[in-house]
């Protein structure tokens, strides 16, 4: 195939999207096709060239208020059509549904280019998140129009497949996540990172790692790690990663450390160096650091639902509690922090439970289902 992939978010951004696709352009360009990932102008990167094996084009895009770690693209359906009418694809993937993703759907279905796109996040729940609940209704119907022009979708889990069509989605299809278990893995655990946080070869370490924003469910986890710093006071709590809430949390909690924002391969070493990971999100549509950690070797535990659901078998490789018992989730959390014996019995199943659960096998299916699509050809 001679693939563009259109993406609002994209390395060297950190996070669970950006990470995916750039390990899917990557992976699909080794197996032979040329892949072009059409992705918002950062100045910290070339205007145009060549990264790995496949190719990155810049587009028009702006750093997003309050958050200049990510870009916002914007419309670019004229540029999008003059780039494919001189080098045209045989499929075009959109992975956002911002405004430089829905001009891409609205290009390709204008040249009657094949046309799919993915579902990684549920923006029409982030409403209430950021006391916008009124606009629920326009979110998600701007969500739906964008992706039910596609001829088909992709989401993480059959749950949210499940969720999707009944909200309107059609066309809706698996594309699971996969764990570079290098990457993650329990070799890379480090003595010297661990004393750097204080804490000794057999003090329990708590780690969390993501975008610190409100959709995160920081009430919950600090409710947690309080309750286990009180049922067990060796206990150290690590943070990694950047924010709008970052300043205040520090303000909040200066007896955590705070990490800040780090590479994909240094991140790896703190996940090895943690012991527990407490996952209290409940907005998102996979859940790529439960998965991290797992492979990592870290006792898990979260709300039963997305990526705890699909990989965490309770009390044999990890703890999970109903998505309505936050209480039950303070709970799992002082059980790890106190239970060293069953702490070490989540940690070796987890790492296990992750050795067939490579990105090969993930993206094969992946790609099948792509050149699916394009034997198919257009439909309007």
């Amino acid at each position: 195939m001679k693939l563009a992939i259109v993406t609002e978010t994209f390395p060297p951004e950190v996070n669970g999207v950006a990470m995916t696709f750039r390990v899917i352009a990557r992976e699909l360009a080794q197996r032979g096709h040329q892949v072009t990932v059409f992705r918002p102008k950062r100045t910290d990167l070339s205007a145009s060239g060549q990264t790995f094996d496949y190719t990155e084009v810049q587009m028009p895009g702006m750093p997003i208020p309050g958050y200049p770690l990510l870009r916002l693209g914007l419309p670019a359906r004229r540029r999008l059509v003059r780039h494919w009418k001189s080098d045209r694809p045989d499929l075009v993937h959109v992975v956002t549904e911002g405004p430089l993703g829905a001009s891409a759907v609205s290009a390709a279905r204008a040249m009657g280019l094949p046309v799919t796109s993915s579902f990684h996040t549920n923006f029409h729940a982030y409403t209430h998140n950021y006391g916008f609940g009124l606009l629920y209704p326009m979110v998600l119907g701007w969500l739906r129009r964008v992706h039910n022009r596609t001829q088909r979708t992709f989401a993480p889990t059959d749950e949210l497949c499940a969720e999707l069509r009944n909200l309107g989605f059609r066309n809706m299809t698996l594309l699971s996540r996969g764990v570079d278990t290098d990457c993650f893995s329990p070799t890379r655990r480090s003595r010297s990172l661990r004393e750097s946080w204080g804490a000794g070869p057999d003090d329990p370490v708590v780690l969390h790692v993501g975008r610190m924003a409100p959709e995160k469910n920081y009430g919950l986890l600090f409710k947690c790690y309080e309750a286990m710093r009180h049922a067990n006071p060796r206990l150290r709590f690590v943070l990694a990663g950047d924010g709008p809430m970052r300043d205040s949390l520090i303000k909040q909690h200066p007896e955590c450390h705070f990490a800040g924002f780090y590479s994909r391969q240094e991140i790896g070493r703190y996940y090895a160096s943690a012991d527990i990971y407490i996952h209290p999100s409940l907005t998102e549509t996979f859940g790529n650091v439960l998965t991290e950690a797992m492979a990592s070797g870290l006792a898990v535990s979260g709300f039963d639902y997305a990526a705890a659901r699909q990989f965490i078998q309770h009390r044999q490789n990890g703890l999970v509690v109903p998505c309505d018992k936050s209480d039950e989730l303070i709970a799992a959390a002082v059980e790890l922090a106190c239970d060293q014996n069953l702490r070490a019995e989540l940690r070796q199943a987890a790492r296990e439970s992750f050795a067939q659960q490579s990105w090969s096998n993930v993206i094969g299916r992946f790609e099948d289902d792509l050149i699916a699509v394009t034997k198919l050809g257009f439909s309007a």
